[in-house]
């Protein structure tokens, strides 16, 4: 609403009133003084108050009348009854025409005032001059004209001051209104901004005791939690937490505000439903002009979201996804401090390293979403087991990693304490989980370390890790479903293996490993063939074993490469025979990881068409744990090899998977009789049984058979009588480089025809 719309309704509801108020009276004073003039023959008086009566009547009736209109019809009925009593009663009447001027500032404004005062001054001046004129003023002169300009002049100062004073008043009054206006413009802006914020606003007045009661919510306060405002005015700023709000946020808040201090925090509040949500909120003091704080403004920000965002980051950062275990990053943290709280407390702690035996297995056959659930199920019994202090984490596929904090201030103690909880742990992984209706089992092998540990001060969460994850490892080795504790010397055969990978990649890339050949031979006692045997000769002459360096390589992923550089040389070794006229076949092993690599036969391929090696005279020899995985596939691959004129020799025959199923498939050239089963013929009966049931079976089978491992007369003149074709051992050779070989064969016998 404008400016001069306020005024107009102030002034034209002080004019309602004055005009309901002037009629009553007139209605109980005009009347009885009409009745008395008439009575004393003052008609002319009774007719004015009837006049004047019933024209205030028709002013306060006619509303559809202009304002204006109906102020100057009002001014006009007291100037015209102020002249008539003047004419009438004399200079007392005055006091009517005093009043005009007063009513037109009051109702009109200063410039009406201003003509009603000059009229009203000049009829006191002229229609009371005779009247005025004979008037007995004490210590003036009697001169008429005098007189009645004295009191018109007195006249007119009293009324100017009254209609000046009430003039400018509403000047100001109307200056007032003006900056009113703007002000509660502004304030109806502010409050409707307010009103319609995301941001909830709540305003609490501080009583006399410092308790903040509430005066305003906004709108978004009613839209978030719930609360109408009726139903939060007057209660506390504090209702809106509950039992999971921060008490140290709320201390921090509780301190700054009674310091008078603007405060912000983060804080957990509730719906009137119950509901948590975060906001991010300031509460900021007003005080009055004496520096009093008489009221809080609190504007709250709802941050659930983002909080739920940090707290998955946070998650993701420190916790396993599948599981909702902490996760390495988090393990590693909560290692470090249990060192140091050891350490202080002079008290022993545990790092238990588990790993589930036969998960793969499971998880390949069944696929990842059992693999999963089982994952799941083996958190929750490891977590079930553990005290709220202990911490238990998943780091990786199945291995799970176990603290347990101050287990006793005794070394032996805590050892105790720490093998019971490991065999707890045991026993649970090693019940059967029931998973979609199918029942699952799997054990634990469990490696421990202790900590501290003594004379080692220097230990990290990276050593805890890796001596419990060794202890594991030698757990898995004895067996699995087992438990072990570290020991210095495992360390140091962990080094000593991780010193040996290193240096065999170095012999490797250096071409520092040779090739010997063990000489076959057949019942005459020539030779009819050999197997080429891998060595890896050392500085001071000594040789580091194959059963030494093999199970590194294969660990470590060597073993492919060693592979690869062993098939060039037993091409080379061929080429090398037929050069020297001594033109046998060679058996060279391949490993299953070597015959699985999706490109092994292009690399044999390769390995023929750069060398010119004839592929007759290779026999790949392989051991039967290659046909664990994959059958079909493996007997199709051993198809395309022998398309290409090589051979296959199934090697240590009778000690893993042997079957007449894969012997009836594979295109098998020979068997290899294992050494464990020569060396104790023919004095043992079960391993002479053995023997002949193999050499029986191959007969039938067509398959030629070498019989590994003979070093004496006894077993030679055993194998022959059982018509073995093909020996091999100490007893007729040892392994030795393939110049030396062909030395011996020039020098000693013929060789039979491949």
């Amino acid at each position: 609403m404008a400016v001069a719309n306020d005024i107009a309704h102030w002034r034209a509801q002080i004019f309602a009133k004055l005009l309901l108020v002037v009629f009553v009276l007139g209605l109980f004073t005009a009347v009885p003084s009409a009745l008395l003039a008439a009575s004393e023959g003052m008609w002319s008086i009774a007719v004015v108050d009837i006049v004047a009566l019933v024209w205030i009547g028709v002013i306060w009736r006619w509303r559809s009348m202009p304002y204006t209109a109906r102020v100057v019809n009002f001014i006009s009925v007291a100037f015209l009854v102020g002249i008539a009593l003047l004419l009438k009663v004399g200079p007392v009447s005055q006091i009517y025409l005093m009043a005009v001027p007063v009513l037109a500032a009051l109702l009109l404004g200063l410039r009406p005032a201003l003509w009603t005062l000059l009229l009203a001054g000049l009829s006191v001046m002229v229609l009371g001059f005779e009247d005025n004129a004979n008037l007995h003023l004490e210590g003036l002169p009697d001169y008429g004209f005098l007189k009645a300009a004295i009191i018109s002049l007195n006249f007119s100062f009293i009324t100017a001051v009254l209609t000046l004073s009430c003039a400018v008043l509403l000047r100001h009054l109307e200056r007032s209104f003006d900056k009113l206006s703007d002000l509660n413009a502004e304030l109806r802006l502010t409050s409707a901004a307010v009103a319609r914020l995301n941001d909830m606003v709540l305003i609490a007045q501080v009583d006399k005791d410092a308790a903040q009661h509430i005066i305003f919510v906004n709108e978004a306060f009613e839209r978030h939690t719930g609360y109408r405002r009726d139903e939060v005015v007057g209660r506390d700023l504090r209702l809106l937490r509950g039992p999971d709000t921060d008490p140290g946020v709320v201390d921090d808040i509780e301190r700054a505000m009674a310091n008078s201090e603007t405060v912000r925090a983060e804080l957990l509040n509730y719906t009137k439903a119950g509901q948590p949500y975060w906001v991010e909120t300031e509460l900021v003091p007003f005080t009055d002009e004496g520096g009093i704080n008489t009221h809080w403004v609190a504007v709250e920000r709802d941050i659930t979201e983002r909080r739920k965002s940090q707290d998955d980051i946070h998650r993701l950062a420190f916790f396993d996804v599948l599981t909702g275990l902490p996760n390495r990053r988090l393990l590693m943290d909560r290692i470090d401090k249990l060192l140091a709280s050891s350490e202080r407390g002079a008290t022993y702690s545990a790092v238990m390293f588990i790993d589930l035996d036969r998960f793969k297995t499971i998880n390949d056959a069944r696929g990842h979403a059992i693999g999963d659930a089982l994952l799941c199920n083996a958190a929750g019994r490891l977590s079930k087991l553990m005290r709220k202090a202990d911490t238990v984490a998943r780091i990786g596929g199945d291995e799970f990693v176990v603290l347990l904090g101050h287990l006793s201030h005794e070394l032996q103690g805590a050892t105790h304490a720490a093998l019971t909880v490991a065999e707890k742990i045991r026993s649970a992984i090693g019940q059967d989980f029931e998973i979609e209706g199918q029942t699952y089992n799997s054990t634990a092998s469990i490696g421990v370390t202790m900590l501290p540990r003594l004379g080692q001060p220097g230990q990290t969460a990276q050593d805890l890790l890796r001596e419990a994850d060794t202890a594991m490892y030698r757990a898995k080795s004895e067996g699995r479903n087992g438990i072990a504790f570290f020991e210095a010397a495992m360390q140091a055969e962990v080094e000593h293996r991780l010193t040996l990978e290193r240096d065999l990649a170095a012999a490797l890339a250096n071409d520092e490993l040779q090739m010997h050949v063990q000489a076959q031979v057949d019942r005459s006692g020539r030779a009819v063939g050999g197997e080429l045997l891998m060595r890896w000769p050392q500085a001071d002459g000594s040789m580091i074993a194959p059963g030494v360096f093999i199970p590194v390589a294969e660990e470590s992923g060597l073993i492919v490469e060693l592979g690869a550089w062993a098939l060039r040389q037993a091409c080379a070794a061929v080429l090398q025979l037929q050069a020297a006229g001594l033109a046998m076949p060679l058996s060279v092993n391949v490993s299953p990881t070597q015959f699985r690599q999706a490109d092994f036969v292009a690399q044999v391929q390769q390995a023929l068409a750069d060398s010119g090696a004839p592929a007759s005279l290779l026999v790949l020899e392989v051991t039967e744990g290659l046909l664990i995985d994959k059958m079909d596939d493996t007997i199709a691959r051993m198809h395309q090899l022998t398309a290409m004129g090589l051979r296959f020799s199934i090697d240590d025959f009778g000690t893993g998977y042997s079957s007449m199923a894969y012997l009836k498939k594979m295109p098998l050239y020979e068997l290899k009789i294992d050494r464990s089963f020569i060396m104790d013929t023919p004095e043992d009966l079960s391993s002479k049984a053995l023997v002949q049931s193999i050499l029986a079976m191959a007969g039938h089978l067509g398959l030629r058979v070498v019989a590994e491992g003979v070093e004496t007369q006894a077993q030679a003149d055993f194998l022959i009588a059982h018509d073995c074709a093909c020996m091999q051992g100490y007893l007729y050779a040892r392994p030795m480089p393939l110049a030396a070989l062909i030395e011996r064969l020039h020098n000693n016998t013929a060789v039979a025809a491949a």
